[in-house]
């Protein structure tokens, strides 16, 4: 996207924040806070920056092991389904956003386009070489396991959806959400420790959205698992280091997104003691560097961008935290109005002209405004 175009959408979702900002008490003790609406114009804006990139093959970053020459082939060839946005896994959360936005907003004016766009990428044969590719050999740990999680996360927004292009590309994805699905089950029991680091890899953000999935399509196995699994890595912890937060390139805060993970894997009860003992300054807003949105010096470096990506994630953490706390708990204040400062000081930034922030960003931004509902 020219820099000239992306100033134009910084523009319009700017002011389209500024304009449909509307109240809501989240019953707190306070004031009612103003929380940006994601109306039909920001929604577009985000549409497109979407269009601009699913279908989008280079740049392209591969995660792909060569087991000999023969697979020495594109992106395309390689994934048809989830070639674009450069890598395959922000291929995977644009999808996720554009059906997003089409359940939210039927009447997108780009819901045309998304979904002839969805309907070639989504194919019933494009999905079967990306289940084809899982199964070759050096795959296993292939997008393991936020691109796994993305994948879910994407299935089940389809399955919560009573759409017949939505009903056709849940089937087709089908396949590949069991394979993946699949992978969790086998792994899960063989991971004696978490991976905590803010980027991709990171155990608590995988398991999140995959106990999602488990729940919302009745999968106990897989529910069980992730659950004896996240007991097993985070129960026990006390006094998160969160102070060394965050590293130059956190896209996801290792101590929300734990708390995050356990505040849907307890009861609200156990939760706020788990989260007492876990977060012991959060009533003080300690430590200020965890509650501070990160500042971006560069957003054309592809590393300094992620921290972009951290504000919205640790806002979306933040309001799911503070829901999951009992509502005489004083933090769920601190939590919440830390939330928004995260939120405001990156959405004016989701489309920067700078390919290397816009071709995921705005994805995490809906999320963040799917968690102020």
């Amino acid at each position: 996207m020219k820099n000239q175009s992306g100033y134009a959408i910084v523009l319009l979702i700017f002011f389209s924040i500024a304009y449909s900002c509307h109240s809501k008490n989240r019953n707190l003790d306070t004031e009612p806070i103003e929380i940006p609406d994601l109306d039909q114009k920001t929604a577009s804006n985000f549409a497109q920056i979407a269009l601009h990139c699913i279908q989008r093959e280079y740049p392209n970053k591969l995660s792909h092991v060569m087991n000999d020459s023969s697979e020495v082939l594109s992106p395309q060839e390689l994934h048809p389904s989830f070639y674009g946005c450069f890598d395959w896994h922000s291929s995977v959360h644009g999808h996720w956003m554009l059906v997003r936005l089409l359940k939210v907003f039927p009447d997108l004016p780009e819901s045309r386009e998304i979904r002839i766009a969805l309907n070639q990428n989504l194919s019933a044969e494009n999905i079967a070489t990306e289940v084809e590719y899982l199964h070759q050999p050096s795959r296993k740990s292939f997008e393991r396991t936020y691109g796994w999680s993305w994948l879910l996360k994407l299935s089940s927004e389809l399955y919560t959806w009573d759409d017949p292009d939505g009903n056709n590309w849940l089937e087709n994805l089908e396949p590949l959400a069991l394979a993946i699905e699949e992978r969790y089950i086998d792994f899960l029991p063989k991971q004696d420790f978490p991976i905590r680091r803010g980027v991709h890899a990171n155990t608590a953000f995988g398991l999140s959205f995959a106990l999602d999935y488990a729940r919302i399509s009745n999968k106990k196995e897989l529910e069980n698992m992730i659950i004896s699994s996240s007991k097993k890595y985070y129960l026990g912890d006390k006094n998160s280091p969160s102070q060394w937060e965050p590293d130059g390139d956190d896209f996801l805060s290792p101590s929300l997104m734990e708390a995050d993970l356990m505040s849907r894997i307890l009861d609200s009860n156990s939760f706020e003691k788990w989260f007492k003992a876990y977060f012991p300054g959060a009533l003080k807003g300690r430590p200020e560097n965890l509650f501070t949105p990160a500042p971006v010096s560069d957003r054309s470096d592809p590393k300094i961008v992620h921290l972009d990506g951290l504000n919205l994630s640790r806002a979306w953490c933040m309001f799911r935290i503070s829901d999951a706390l009992p509502e005489k708990n004083l933090v769920k204040k601190v939590l919440y109005e830390s939330g928004m400062r995260h939120a405001e000081a990156t959405l004016p930034h989701i489309s920067s002209g700078n390919y290397e922030g816009e071709h995921w960003l705005a994805s995490f931004a809906v999320y963040m405004f799917s968690c102020m509902e």
